[in-house]
């Protein structure tokens, strides 16, 4: 382990933070919280330093997991000890992938992709007893389904699933046009009906064979 009065002091303030984080929450920080709270403001040498702490031996790191840092060992200097990175009882943490447009089809977004930073948590109860690994959020864009308590700006959580019940409301993939929505599912047997819930705006209709599910909603949380 390299002396830790050899390393920077940015990097010193970095380990002192994660620790103090890490102790207080029962889980390590972030990239972004790291840098806003070091006096960092690229996460590319946020980065860089936590590589640099890695080859150090101050931490471990896996870039598969959110919020994938560990400690070695308690900071030099510092009078905690390493505390344990546990999961909370009460929330569980999922990924925001991107947007969901609440109005006329649009095309899928090319950045349908997150890391550590997309991760939000949410009460288990929002998930509905689904596993959090089969969850995922969108930000909605538009107001098609407003009659549905659905706002531009909310957050909507979903269960990966590819079928859906009538009446379901459902991230939709229309696969001829690669353009994508969130509205009510009806199978009307040669034709699928897309149902906005607005008053001013008309169903949309399309063929079976290009309608892919991509998720039911479970729960909304408003953007205020």
């Amino acid at each position: 382990m390299k002396d830790f009065n050899k390393l920077s002091e940015r990097q010193r303030n970095m380990l002192r933070y994660i620790e103090k984080y890490t102790a207080d929450h029962g889980y390590p920080p972030t990239i972004r919280q790291i840098g806003e709270n070091t006096g960092i403001n690229s996460t590319s040498v946020v980065n860089y330093n936590l590589n640099k702490l890695v080859q150090a031996g101050y931490l471990t790191r896996s870039q598969h997991v959110s919020r994938g840092l560990r400690l070695t060992g308690p900071v030099p200097g510092s009078k905690g000890k390493v505390a344990a990175v546990q999961a909370s009882a009460a929330f569980s943490r999922i990924p925001i992938i991107g947007h969901i447009f609440a109005s006329e089809p649009v095309p899928v977004p090319d950045d349908y992709s997150y890391d550590e930073d997309s991760m939000i948590e949410v009460t288990k109860d929002l998930l509905g007893g689904t596993d959090p690994s089969q969850a995922y959020a969108l930000k909605v864009k538009g107001d098609s389904m407003i009659d549905a308590m659905i706002r531009e700006g909310d957050i909507v959580i979903f269960r990966k699933q590819e079928t859906a019940k009538n009446g379901d409301m459902v991230a939709v993939w229309l696969t001829d046009k690669s353009e994508t929505t969130l509205k009510y599912f009806h199978n009307e047997g040669s034709r699928i009906r897309l149902q906005p819930a607005h008053p001013h705006m008309e169903p949309i209709y399309v063929d079976p064979r290009v309608c892919k599910i991509e998720g039911k909603v479970l729960s909304v949380i408003r953007h205020i």
